[in-house]
């Protein structure tokens, strides 16, 4: 994992991103632990910057454009009892999704959106030996950024191996990086940023060479937009693996990111420790009603994934053909692998008034939103002569 180092005694600085009230001075002694100050700070994507005569566009933090279905809105409305505490089991989530996905209720354990169903089963099964030493969480760089400090906080220690040069895992690289502290492995799929998916071939034959006391989880953010005949279908994975833990979530496809509801799929040897350390009442009660009739009304929730994926492929097509080179796009985004071009096309995104997710001196994600932003990102690329592949 990427650190920074820092001389300065960290009893004399306040935490990272975080300033002192006006007028009052650190307390002497107070400290966060030092994993704090080596750990990166999740960045939300931006909101846009407003340009006169144009409508602004997020297309920074891979959000579902639309709101929710209206059958979905109007459980939401009929929420009223906001005042009892939710279900801590979510029953009534899990019971829809075993009948929706074909697993027991008992393998399901709901969270605070899938990242907070990760963050369950680090503190589960990743942190520190009795004797002091870090287990090791591997997982592909550049994956979901959340990862590193996830890992980070759990006390585990984070071994990143890198994409290849397409925007894939370099999967045998993975499985050779495996040690006797590997507790567990992370597979994003499709990848954000950079969008490919891994197929199940390529997974089969990593379970192959994982041992089976290390957990693989499968993260599947983004399964609703992907059409991939080979695509890995992580509920398989785990019916035929009992090593293998499956995250999903509500907040793409259903478009409830706002509410933060996930969920895991493992079998009972995992979920009985999960369940320990789960967060009670993580999932609200309006978060698991509007999740249950998301899965009611799946049919017309495809049809309106389908029009961004419709989307996704027409943005795809045209940046081919102002010959840019990206990654396959299995996600509801596309990368840009701009290196130190990044920066620059960032800022001329936001003149446009078109909020992008830039990495650093990496690339860009820009998020499928709706029909006008997709057509102004398009032709921004079209007047842009740095584009990854462009002659």
């Amino acid at each position: 994992m990427t650190t920074t180092e820092n001389d300065t005694n960290a009893a004399e600085i306040p935490a990272p991103g975080i300033a002192p009230a006006p007028g009052i001075a650190p307390a002497p002694g107070i400290a966060p632990r030092p994993v704090i100050g080596k750990l990166p700070q999740y960045k939300a994507g931006k909101p846009p910057t407003v340009v006169e005569g144009l409508q602004s566009y997020k297309v920074s933090s891979n959000e579902n454009p639309f709101p929710p279905l209206p059958a979905v809105l109007e459980a939401i409305m009929a929420s009223a009892a906001v005042n009892r505490y939710p279900d801590p089991l979510s029953t009534a989530l899990r019971n829809e999704l075993s009948t929706f996905l074909d697993v027991p209720a008992e393998d399901i354990v709901t969270g605070g959106g899938s990242l907070g169903a990760l963050n369950q089963l680090l503190a589960a099964f990743a942190g520190q030996t009795p004797d002091g030493k870090a287990d090791e969480v591997i997982y592909a760089w550049r994956s979901f950024e959340a990862y590193p400090i996830s890992v980070g906080l759990a006390g585990a220690e984070s071994v990143q191996v890198p994409l290849n040069a397409d925007g894939t895992h370099n999967l045998d690289a993975m499985a050779d990086a495996v040690t006797e502290r590997t507790r567990v492995i992370l597979l994003c799929t499709p990848n954000n940023p950079t969008g490919p998916v891994l197929t199940t071939a390529q997974v089969e034959d990593f379970l192959r060479r994982v041992p089976s006391n290390v957990i693989v989880v499968i993260d599947e953010a983004y399964e609703d937009f992907v059409r991939d005949d080979d695509a890995v279908n992580g509920i398989d994975m785990y019916r035929s693996h009992p090593n293998v833990v499956v995250l999903r979530t509500f907040s793409k496809g259903a478009g409830l990111a706002g509410l933060r509801v996930g969920y895991s799929v493992s079998h009972a040897p995992v979920t009985q420790h999960l369940r320990v350390a789960a967060v009670p009442f993580a999932v609200s009660t309006i978060a698991e009603q509007a999740a249950v009739a998301s899965l009611r009304h799946h049919g017309e929730l495809v049809e309106r994934i389908q029009g961004l994926v419709a989307e996704r492929t027409r943005v795809v097509d045209g940046l081919k053909a102002l010959g840019w080179s990206i990654p396959a796009a299995q996600g509801n985004f596309v990368w840009l692998g701009l290196g130190e071009n990044t920066p620059e096309f960032a800022a001329l995104a936001e003149q446009q008034a078109l909020a992008v997710r830039a990495f650093g001196n990496e690339g860009v994600r820009v998020t499928i939103g709706e029909e006008d932003a997709n057509t102004r990102f398009l032709a921004l690329c079209a007047t842009y002569t740095k584009g990854p592949g462009v002659s």
